[in-house]
C-alpha cells in the first residue's frame, strides 16, 4: 500500500502543477502586458520606416524597438503581438507621431514612459488606422487633433497605476479634438482619466467598449450626430458625461456601479437637444440618470434599478419619458424646475396604482414629490431624515403646484415583457471567476498535500 501511494501522488502533483502553469499562462495572456526589455538589445524603428517606401507594409520581427518615431508617408506597421515599442527619451512628448493619411499601426505593445500630456499616439491626419494595440502609459493613450474618419478598434489603453495618483493627473485613453466621422468600437480602457474623450467632433460612433475604474467612461461635449451605442462602464464616477449635443443617440449601453463618489451617475446629461436616450441598463449607481437644462430629448426602454436615486432633472422641460422602468432605486425619480415633460407608460416599481379597466395602466396617475428634493437642496442635514416618518408624512402633505409637477399620466401596473429579464447578470466578472478558479485550484492542492502527510 505504502509504495503504491507512494507512486501515485508525485503522479497527481505532477498533473496539478501543469494546471496551475497554465492557468498563469492564460492570466498573463489576458493582461496583455505592454512593458519593454530595456536593454541595449533593442532597435530604433525610426530608420526602418525612414526605409520604406510609400504603401509599404513593415511586419517587425519580435522585440523591443526604441521610439519616438514620426510616420509622414501612408505605411502599414504590423507587430503581430509580439514586437514592443518603448519611448523613454525625456524630450519626446509622443511615442508615434502619424501625420500622413491611411497609415495602419497595429499589434504592437507600446509603452510611453513620459507623462502629462505626452501620448503614446498622436494622429494629425486623415483615415488612420489603429487596431490590436496594447498600451500602458504615463500620459495619454491616443490623440486625434484634426483628423476624419479614423478607425481606432480593439485597443487596450490603460495607465501604469503608480501609488498615489489621481484620475486627474492621468491622461484620456482616447481623446478627438475636432476629429469627425471616426469610429471608436470594441476597446478597453481603464484606470485613466477619461476612457474616451470627444470635443467638437462630429459623427462619431462610440460601440462595444469596455471603460473601467476611470473618471468619466465617455465624456462628449459638441459631438452633434454622434452614436454612444453598447458599451459597457463600471466603477467609473460617471459612466457617460454627455454635454453641449443636439442629434445624438446614446442606447444598449450598460453602466454599473458608478457609486464611489457624491457626483457619481450613470448617465449624464447636460444641455442635450433632440437626442435619443434608449435601450440602457444603469444599475447600481448614485444616480442613475441625470438630466439638468436638456429639453425635446426621448428617454424610452431604459432599465432603471438599485441606483440610490432612479432619475433625476432640473431645469429640463419638453423631453418624453416612455417605457422605462424603475426597480428597487432608494428613490426612484427627483425633479426640480421641469415643466410639460411627457411621460407615459413607465413602470415605477413602489407606486401603488388602480386598475379597473384591466389594460395594464394605471388609472392613477403617478406625480414625482419635489418636497425632499428642495428641502435638502436648502439644507442638506434633512438627508438624515430620509424616508423616516416624519419626513414621508410631511411630503404627503405638500401639494404646492401641484398641477406642475412631473407627472406619469399613464403608469404600468407592471414591468413589460421588454425589461423582465435585463440587468439580472452583471457583466465585466472574468477576473473574479478566474481567481475563484484559482482558489479551488489551491484549495485541492492543500487537501491532497494534507492527505498525503496524514498517510
Amino acid at each position: 500500500m505504502v509504495i503504491r501511494k507512494s507512486f501515485l501522488y508525485p503522479g497527481i502533483f505532477r498533473v496539478l502543477i501543469l494546471m496551475l502553469f497554465s492557468l498563469l499562462l492564460i492570466i498573463t495572456t489576458y493582461s496583455g502586458s505592454a512593458y519593454a526589455n530595456t536593454t541595449s538589445e533593442a532597435i530604433p524603428l525610426q530608420p526602418i520606416i525612414d526605409a520604406a517606401q510609400i504603401g509599404d507594409s513593415i511586419t517587425l520581427a519580435p522585440g523591443t524597438y526604441l521610439g519616438p518615431v514620426y510616420i509622414n508617408k501612408r505605411l502599414t506597421i504590423s507587430g503581430e503581438g509580439r514586437a514592443t515599442l518603448l519611448n523613454s527619451s525625456p524630450d519626446a512628448e509622443v511615442a508615434v507621431m502619424i501625420q500622413a493619411d491611411g497609415v495602419k499601426l497595429q499589434g504592437l505593445n507600446i509603452q510611453q514612459d513620459n507623462g502629462g500630456e505626452a501620448a503614446a499616439i498622436r494622429v494629425e491626419a486623415d483615415q488612420v488606422t489603429l487596431k490590436d494595440l496594447v498600451i500602458h502609459t504615463f500620459g495619454f493613450g491616443i490623440m486625434l487633433r484634426e483628423a476624419d474618419s479614423g478607425v481606432i478598434v480593439n485597443n487596450k489603453i490603460r495607465w501604469f497605476i503608480p501609488k498615489g495618483a489621481t484620475s486627474r493627473k492621468r491622461g484620456n485613453g482616447i481623446d478627438l479634438y475636432n476629429s469627425h466621422g471616426s469610429d471608436i468600437r470594441e476597446n478597453e480602457i481603464s484606470y485613466l482619466r477619461d476612457g474616451i474623450y470627444l470635443e467638437k467632433s462630429r459623427n462619431t460612433k462610440v460601440d462595444h467598449n469596455r471603460l473601467f475604474h476611470l473618471r468619466y467612461g465617455v465624456h462628449c461635449m459638441y459631438i452633434n450626430g454622434s452614436s454612444v451605442t453598447n458599451n459597457i462602464g463600471e466603477y467609473n464616477i460617471t459612466g457617460a458625461m454627455v454635454m453641449g449635443v443636439s442629434d445624438v443617440m446614446v442606447s444598449g449601453n450598460s453602466f454599473r456601479k458608478q457609486n464611489q463618489n457624491v457626483h457619481s451617475q450613470g448617465i449624464l446629461l447636460f444641455d442635450v437637444r433632440t437626442s435619443q436616450i434608449v435601450n440602457n441598463v444603469v444599475e447600481g449607481n448614485r444616480v442613475g440618470i441625470y438630466m439638468q437644462q436638456s429639453s425635446d430629448n426621448t428617454l424610452q426602454n431604459n432599465m432603471v434599478l438599485r441606483n440610490y436615486i432612479g432619475i433625476q432633472f432640473e431645469g429640463s422641460e419638453g423631453n418624453r419619458f416612455q417605457k422605462n422602468a424603475f426597480i428597487a432605486n432608494v428613490i426612484e425619480a427627483e425633479a426640480t424646475d421641469s415643466k410639460n415633460n411627457k411621460m407615459t407608460r413607465n413602470f415605477w416599481d413602489s407606486f401603488e396604482g388602480l386598475d379597473v379597466s384591466g389594460d395594464g395602466v394605471s388609472d392613477l396617475p403617478y406625480a414625482i414629490n419635489p418636497f425632499y428634493q428642495q428641502l435638502v437642496t436648502e439644507n442638506a442635514a434633512y438627508q438624515l431624515f430620509f424616508q423616516s416618518p416624519g419626513m414621508t408624512f410631511l411630503s404627503d402633505l405638500y401639494t404646492n403646484d401641484k398641477e406642475q409637477w412631473s407627472t406619469d399620466s399613464e403608469p404600468l401596473m407592471q414591468l413589460d415583457s421588454v425589461h423582465a429579464n435585463v440587468g439580472q447578470v452583471s457583466e465585466g466578472q472574468g477576473s473574479v471567476m478566474v481567481v475563484g478558479w484559482l482558489l479551488l485550484f489551491f484549495a485541492v492542492i492543500t487537501i491532497l498535500y494534507m492527505g498525503v502527510l496524514r498517510l
